[in-house]
């Protein structure tokens, strides 16, 4: 088994558990930006990139355990779905036995929180029996944001549509339809969903927190428990070395303008505060603090003095 990181915020505990932990990857897979001005970051290392520029990433759930509710954030790539991109093709990985060892059994999990739709947020939330998607986390409810959910049925739509009238526009739309049919559709059928809003709260110590641009109605997590505080990024957050760029989007981000714009408002909002930030694709250590750097911000590890 993987070896996990554990973090207790007051009451709250949350423990990461990885699907694919910290590799490398090329920045411009992620990124309009190449190695070498990846290497220049070099505060950055040896965590977070290695000596010749590329990104070191992870793709892992958060457990949080919260007034006696076990809450998973974001659910991997899962096994048996067929992607795109190769190295997420057809996974046949240990991720259930990992969180069943680190105390999780799937049967114990009550809410699953996606973050967003996304490929490597959603996976989990099935898995293939007998030929059929069934609910992975039989006795949880799934929170879908209402925003996220709408987008992502008016695309399948459109998918449809061009699909139907054999325009190539179809084509770049195609993962989607197969993303929300083998991992969202059949938890909708199910009847274990719960659409929500962007500020919906879970327990008192648990809320959602609208951080859109990524994707449209993408949340963060915030947790605040006997005075301590953290916050799950999502993908608002890729990687560390966005701290120093808040203007870097993805090539996938929904709104570009409003990725940065998001992303200069929540730092600005939690620098030089003792606010745990925990990164969804961060590698390990994973967790950290924003803390100010000239005009600018940086990642961490050193908690900012009271």
């Amino acid at each position: 088994m993987k070896i996990n990181s554990v973090w207790q915020v007051g009451d709250v505990k949350i423990t990461r558990v990885a699907e694919l932990d910290d590799f490398a990857l090329d920045p411009e897979f992620i990124f309009d930006i190449k190695p070498e001005a990846v290497k220049g970051h070099d505060w950055l290392s040896p965590n977070f990139i290695t000596e010749d520029g590329q990104l070191i990433v992870s793709i892992h759930a958060f457990i949080i355990e919260s007034a006696g509710r076990r809450i998973v954030v974001d659910t991997c790539l899962g096994n048996d779905k067929k992607r795109h991109t190769p190295s997420w093709n057809d996974m046949h990985g240990p991720f259930l036995s990992d969180i069943a060892a680190a105390g999780y059994p799937a049967e114990t999990i009550d809410t699953v929180v996606c973050t967003h739709l996304h490929v490597d947020h959603v996976g989990w939330n099935t898995r293939l029996v007998d030929g059929r998607w069934i609910p992975t986390f039989p006795n949880a409810r799934y929170l879908f944001g209402r925003i996220e959910w709408d987008h992502w049925r008016h695309e399948m739509e459109a998918e449809a549509a061009a699909a139907a009238a054999d325009d190539t526009h179809a084509a770049h739309l195609v993962e989607t339809g197969v993303v929300m049919g083998d991992s969202v559709l059949p938890i909708i059928e199910a009847g274990l969903h719960d659409l929500v809003e962007t500020d919906h709260r879970i327990t008192d110590e648990v809320a959602l927190e609208p951080t859109p641009g990524h994707t449209p109605g993408h949340v963060s997590v915030a947790i605040s428990s006997r005075g301590e505080r953290a916050v799950i990024t999502g993908d608002m957050v890729h990687h560390p070395l966005q701290f120093s760029l808040p203007e870097l989007g993805t090539h996938v981000d929904w709104n570009f303008d409003m990725g940065g714009e998001t992303r200069r408002a929540f730092f600005s909002r939690h620098a030089d505060k003792p606010v745990l930030i925990l990164g969804t694709h961060f590698a390990k250590p994973t967790a950290g603090w924003v803390v100010s750097r000239g005009d600018g911000w940086r990642f961490s590890l050193d908690r900012p003095a009271a």
